[in-house]
């Protein structure tokens, strides 16, 4: 342990995720683990202790077990190129908590760390005992039922404003006085902000998360999570409003809703203010013994659907034998990249697969190189792709989310990977560009859905 500001703090470790080294700390004995997902682009595990980030860390560890790290591209984790998507980012949260030996946690977001969290507690139920989301967005562009956020002209300045900024001290005050307004007449604390700020990101750095957020929205997430959330948020929080912590909480089957008083977005004003219904809520659960209480039967996945364009025709001019020779070429080969993703196949039925991810943006890269595999052989697929909530049934996926995904491929053109809304929404930062197809009818299911191909992944 290491003396910073009088406060103890932790060593700092590394995990590898992919190909990139993830910082991460342990503090605290407390009976149950709490991994916190910081918000935004501020994390370096050693600066923070320097400021007032420390109270709000120790606090949380009189009761937890508390897991910090800093995220890809920020503070002590390696640098990269661009920004790292939300799937990305639940791969590195899952690597640090099996460095650490965390087998099930309480995920706590904050602010832009929000909707990471809303998708991993979806995603990974048997890994999350609970969630909480501190002033959280969950959604980053104006929509008619989600005001609150930005239109993409707002945005777009954003952006733009967002390097330039970042190079002045006199811009990093202004950051502080938006985010902890209570704090900002404090050099003290203007002085640690500044050194926080700037050895978290580059400028540059800085610019690419902010064309980032524009794509990201959990909003169809919200009711497939289906542990216990706890929904905090300041009631005059100047950055994000508290109806979008009002409408993530409303959204969340069964979410507690508590509105703190104040002005300030920032976690480390007040820490106690915060901690105290963390504490509670998370210590009830474990003392009635609810931790360990998995719902497995309904999980959020992404569903691939394929199948071979004009297979009637070929199997009618190659004849039984050589199209069966055929279709088992085309299976090995699908299985190959299955394997090579991570899906999980489900079904075989005929001449098409079906199969499953825990995220749709390796779904995508998956789909993206069966269509280059098979052509190897003379073939050609359609695929269609859709995250929902599905429901586990012997080890078998079902529901309306099913359903959806094979009507989307049934819409793909001949050489088409196509996908839902849903999957395109959850996939931003990923570098994956789309062309939008318009809106469809899909046979079966009610209203219009907005589809999109595959351009480049």
């Amino acid at each position: 342990m290491r003396k910073t500001s009088g406060v103890d703090a932790p060593e700092v470790s590394y995990t590898r995720s992919g190909d990139v080294n993830v910082a991460y700390a342990v503090v605290g004995e407390g009976p149950f683990d709490l991994v916190l997902v910081g918000g935004w682009v501020v994390s370096n595990l050693d600066v923070a202790w320097e400021g007032p980030a420390a109270a709000f860390f120790t606090r949380l560890a009189e009761f937890s077990r508390l897991i910090l790290f800093d995220k890809r591209g920020t503070g002590l984790s390696d640098r990269m190129r661009g920004v790292a998507d939300l799937e990305t980012r639940m791969d590195d949260v899952r690597a640090v908590m099996n460095a650490v030996g965390s087998e099930r946690a309480a995920v706590m977001g904050v602010s832009e760390g929000g909707p990471m969290t809303v998708l991993f507690a979806a995603t990974y139920p048997e890994r999350v005992a609970a969630s909480v989301l501190y002033a959280s967005r969950v959604c980053y562009r104006r929509a008619d039922d989600y005001p609150w956020s930005s239109t993409p002209e707002e945005s777009a300045a954003a952006v733009e404003r967002a390097e330039r900024r970042w190079r002045t001290g006199e811009a990093l005050d202004a950051t502080l006085e938006e985010l902890a307004p209570s704090l900002a007449h404090d050099a003290t604390i203007r002085h640690w902000w500044r050194h926080w700020l700037r050895t978290s990101i580059t400028p540059g750095a800085v610019a690419q998360y902010y064309s980032m957020y524009p794509g990201i929205d959990v909003r169809h997430v919200l009711p497939s999570v289906r542990v216990p959330t706890l929904v905090l948020h300041r009631r005059d929080d100047r950055t994000i409003a508290f109806d979008e912590g009002r409408y993530a909480a409303a959204r969340i089957p069964g979410a507690e809703l508590v509105e703190l008083p104040g002005p300030d977005h920032a976690w480390f004003v007040d820490p106690e203010q915060i901690a105290a219904p963390v504490e509670r809520f998370l210590g009830d659960l474990w003392r009635r013994g609810e931790w360990d209480a998995v719902e497995t039967e309904r999980v959020l996945a992404t569903v691939l659907f394929t199948d071979i364009v004009g297979s009637t025709s070929q199997a009618a001019e190659l004849g039984d034998r050589r199209w069966r020779e055929q279709l088992e070429g085309h299976h090995a080969l699908v299985r190959r990249q299955l394997v090579r993703y991570g899906g999980r196949e489900l079904d075989t039925a005929g001449d098409g697969i079906f199969a499953s991810f825990d995220g749709p943006a390796r779904a995508i890269r998956c789909a993206h190189a069966i269509s280059g595999a098979v052509a190897e052989l003379g073939l050609e697929i359609r695929a269609g792709l859709h995250t929902g909530e599905c429901e586990v049934v012997e080890g078998k996926m079902a529901g309306i989310a099913v359903h959806i995904g094979a009507r989307v491929a049934a819409a793909a053109a001949p050489g088409e990977v196509l996908v839902s809304s849903t999957v395109k929404d959850l996939v931003a930062g990923s570098g994956i560009t789309f062309r939008d197809r318009g809106a469809a009818e899909l046979k079966g299911i009610p209203g219009e859905w907005r589809l999109y191909a595959v351009d480049s992944v």
